[in-house]
């Protein structure tokens, strides 16, 4: 890797942690930490061109298989591919599988870039990381043996204790908020060499626990609006990223044919 240096163009390949869900914007459409990268990245380069192939609900072989043959062709400088947890969150799940699936998805796409970011992802602090642990960190294991293999380098958001605080994760207890992925973002902008606006890993303030009746009428809210559809889904075979297009399909230069909230 080359410290501090200047790229003229991004793919992000992933679900829905690349595609920005729960960076909320006013009118209803996510940002996420790869658009405030390339918003970053961009100030840097003139013509600087930006794709995000990322699609919510994508397993790790529809992203090896429907992503990564689109970003290797287009040639970007530097490509992040983050995918697998969909996989890993699953009751059943062969981890060796998705190992294998996310391996093809980085020999494609390696030779085809300058630089390519992996990642261990973040976990919410709670039951739901305990009971998937093992797994997340058999991926994880995996991904810096990938990493060793291609060159790559590994942003460790799993190893960032700040980002295990549930303060930093939407209701649905599944993606990051706001806060969270503006930490996010600036660690991948320190790992490509770039010194850091601040410090992303600082812990967030002490917090008061809510009382019994609060945390009841979360998880009540929370199983209502998001465990009993996210059920649903896996009980159809159906997923939230269904028929849904890539969030920046195409390599253009950043503000040019962008959703809400990207035009610079």
């Amino acid at each position: 890797m080359q410290m501090n240096a200047t790229y003229t163009s991004y793919v992000a390949v992933g679900d829905s942690f690349t595609e920005g869900m729960s960076d909320g914007l006013p009118d209803g459409s996510y940002r996420g930490w790869a658009d405030l990268l390339a918003a970053r990245l961009a100030t840097r380069s003139p013509g600087f061109r930006y794709a995000n192939l990322a699609v919510r609900g994508k397993l790790i072989g529809q992203i090896a298989d429907e992503q990564a043959p689109v970003a290797a062709a287009m040639g970007a400088d530097l490509v992040t591919l983050v995918g697998g947890l969909n996989d890993v969150l699953r009751p059943k799940c062969d981890v060796d599988l998705v190992c294998a699936r996310l391996a093809e998805a980085a020999d494609r796409l390696a030779p085809a870039c300058r630089q390519l970011v992996l990642m261990r992802s973040p976990g919410r602090r709670g039951p739901v990381l305990e009971k998937f642990r093992p797994r997340m960190e058999q991926l994880f294991d995996f991904v810096d043996k990938l990493a060793a293999r291609h060159g790559a380098l590994v942003v460790d958001l799993y190893g960032a204790e700040v980002l295990g605080d549930p303060r930093l994760w939407a209701e649905d207890r599944l993606h990051l908020n706001t806060e969270g992925h503006r930490r996010t973002a600036e660690a991948v902008w320190e790992a490509l060499g770039n010194e850091a606006a601040f410090d992303w890993r600082e812990p967030l303030p002490p917090s008061v626990s809510p009382g019994w009746a609060a945390r009841r009428a979360s998880d009540a809210r929370f199983a209502r609006e998001h465990l009993v559809p996210w059920i649903g889904r896996r009980l159809t075979g159906r997923s939230s990223g269904d028929g849904r297009p890539a969030k920046r399909a195409e390599l253009l230069p950043y503000g040019d044919a962008a959703g809400p909230g990207m035009r610079s």
